[in-house]
């Protein structure tokens, strides 16, 4: 008797994505095996509520959670990670659980403040190109075809010993003779040799290209460099299919441990790869036979991903990884549509959580070089934290939680359309003027929107410092809804979704505990060398979301440290600038790993301190109102 499961189509809207689930599959599963996206901030732990979508034919079982309300689950909400398909469906994913990689912003490739900069570098990429003509075999010269070819490179600018690649001699005969002995060779330039890794017939100097990548754990980000020019020949960027299995490296490195989980994690990293890289290739017209070189600057755990090493003992303490300073490794081994002889190079980390996205913003922006004492901030999920100068480095990385990402806030949501990014409280009437991301209707609230609402409730006297709401104000937005107090942005007949956005004192509590976390994070590295707050010179904030981020609601929060304001300054996407620097000089590449050696890590967890700092951040601005004068007198000089 036969004990196979009934099978049931399962259709997925806007999208209109159909596939086939045996009865009691997980929705979730049976979406990720489709290739449909569905954000799930928790990798399907039932925790984060962000996996919302709409049953609008068919039957699922599942246990209601506290994330949907009793009134949207009569309307067939459900979480796609706690339901099971029961028969056939048509399952929609609504806008604020999809991922629209279209609107994530590109950054801007000079961006950074030329003050901020890595200053003193050589241009001298360390895959060069260089034309051969060699001599013909004779009777009286027949020495081997490689020995020729190495006895020219030795004879021209080469200034170390030059070794070859297996892989060339297997081309080497027939490359040789195709264009009467003249040739083109790649080297890749190493400290104390050159390898040889490359051979192709006539003179192909002009196409030498490097790709680089900044492997974030939302997005990953490309670029095509031309290694003659010196130049960004094209760029892309896109969400992380890794996204899937959870918004944070913890969901992340928790799906490592199910069966295949790290094989699946590994496919996604490289599927991202793999996609821009052919965006780039296609928008430039360069030849993928072009592709010299591979910079990846990324976290530890995405770098572990990536190179296919199991990343469970990052998160257990002592918090060891496998490596710090990967190896150069064949591109292709791994996955990545590129030839044989493609390198790809990783950036040192430091430490399980304070990687080699940091090690290069530090490098790129030129921090280590400064004498002046700088803050280095990179806000994110794992926000991490730099501090130091041109003699010492020390670092931190403080786990802020997906909150400035929409995860965790009831009517969150990533940056994306329909995202309401900004808000201004009229102060009389209370009443909010939203700015959307798209200019449609929202649909939810993202980071910056969180940010900028919270410290206009907190001017207009709204909420309290301790984040609880001001009932006793009059005004229309403030209720009492089934989470509690609560303000509603947007009501249903003007929202997208056609329910109410609103912010409650849960999701109150979830930003205070993770500007708390970041505000800590860098109190206590501070008082780890014996320094202060107001002997910051200059304060760098690195990242995507810093692009979006408001400064003085940022301070008035108590997210960023109360300093003068030309103190601050944005460098954009400061991982990616770094790797453009080292594709571009071997001189900066030797120096990454001089820098990774500089920074000193600081184990939050472990850290007395840190928790001491975090329980006194947890107000708004903070406990300690000397720390934040600026708020109180409005003096932000």
């Amino acid at each position: 008797m036969s004990n196979s499961k009934k099978k049931y189509s399962v259709v997925f809207m806007p999208d209109c994505v159909e596939t086939s689930a045996e009865e009691g599959s997980n929705l979730l599963e049976t979406a990720i095996a489709s290739g449909v996206h569905i954000n799930a901030g928790c990798g399907g732990a039932g925790t984060c509520g962000t996996c919302n979508i709409l049953i609008k034919t068919g039957k699922v079982v599942g246990q209601k959670t506290a994330n949907v309300s009793d009134a949207d689950y009569q309307d067939g909400l459900r979480q796609a990670c706690s339901s099971r398909v029961m028969s056939d469906l048509v399952v929609e994913v609504p806008a604020a659980s999809r991922l629209e990689a279209a609107v994530l912003k590109r950054e801007t490739p000079d961006s950074a403040s030329a003050a901020m900069l890595l200053s003193g570098w050589n241009y001298s990429p360390p895959i060069e190109k260089r034309f051969i003509r060699m001599s013909p075999p004779t009777m009286q010269d027949n020495t081997s075809d490689l020995s020729r070819l190495l006895r020219c490179l030795d004879n021209s600018q080469t200034e170390s010993i030059v070794e070859a690649d297996f892989s060339v001699t297997k081309k080497l005969a027939t490359t040789a003779r195709q264009d009467n002995w003249h040739v083109s060779a790649t080297l890749l330039k190493l400290a104390g040799h050159t390898r040889l890794i490359n051979i192709e017939p006539s003179d192909t100097r002009t196409t030498n290209y490097a790709f680089v990548f900044d492997i974030g754990t939302t997005a990953v980000r490309g670029q095509l460099l031309d290694l003659n020019r010196g130049q960004i020949s094209a760029q892309a960027i896109g969400y992380n299919k890794q996204i899937r299995f959870g918004a944070d490296v913890i969901a992340r490195i928790n799906q490592c441990s199910q069966p295949g989980g790290l094989a699946k994690l590994q496919t996604a990293a490289v599927d991202t790869i793999n996609e821009l890289l052919h965006q780039m290739l296609s928008s430039s017209g360069v030849a993928h036979s072009s592709i010299n070189h591979i910079v990846v600057a990324a976290n530890t755990v995405m770098v572990h991903m990536l190179l296919a090493l199991d990343p469970k003992y990052l998160r257990m303490s002592p918090y060891v990884p496998t490596i710090s300073s990967p190896p150069l490794v064949r591109a292709r081994s791994l996955g990545i549509d590129t030839e044989e002889h493609v390198r790809l190079f990783c950036m040192p980390s430091v430490a399980s959580y304070v990687g080699g996205d940091i090690v290069s913003g530090i490098l790129g922006s030129g921090v280590y070089q400064r004498p002046s004492l700088t803050l280095y901030i990179d806000i994110g999920t794992n926000g991490e934290i730099v501090l130091g100068n041109n003699e010492w480095l020390v670092t931190a990385a403080a786990s802020a939680g997906p909150t400035f990402e929409g995860g965790g806030i009831r009517c969150g949501m990533l940056a994306i359309n329909g995202a309401i990014e900004d808000l201004r409280l009229d102060d009389a009437s209370a009443e909010p003027s939203v700015k959307v991301i798209g200019d449609g209707q929202p649909l939810g609230i993202c980071g910056s929107g969180i940010i900028n609402l919270t410290a206009s409730l907190l001017k207009n006297g709204l909420i309290t410092q301790a984040g609880r709401f001001n009932m006793e104000k009059s005004s229309a937005r403030l209720r009492y809804g089934e989470n509690g107090a609560e303000y509603v942005l947007t009501y249903a007949a003007d929202s997208g979704t056609g329910k109410d956005i609103t912010f409650n004192e849960t999701d109150m509590d979830n930003l205070i505990r993770s500007k708390a976390a970041l505000y800590a994070g860098y109190h206590t590295l501070i008082l780890s060398v014996g320094k202060h707050m107001s002997d910051i010179d200059h304060v760098v904030i690195a990242g995507t979301f810093g692009n979006r981020l408001n400064i003085e609601n940022a301070i008035t929060i108590g997210l960023l440290p109360d300093l003068p304001r030309h103190k601050f300054t944005f460098i954009g996407n400061g991982s990616l600038l770094g790797a453009r620097l080292i594709a571009f000089s071997t001189e900066v590449q030797r120096q990454s790993s001089v820098v990774a050696s500089m920074m000193t890590n600081l184990e939050l967890s472990e850290n007395a301190d840190f928790m001491s700092s975090y329980t006194a951040a947890m107000f708004l601005p903070h406990t300690d109102a000397a720390l934040f004068p600026s708020v109180t007198t409005g003096d932000t000089a």
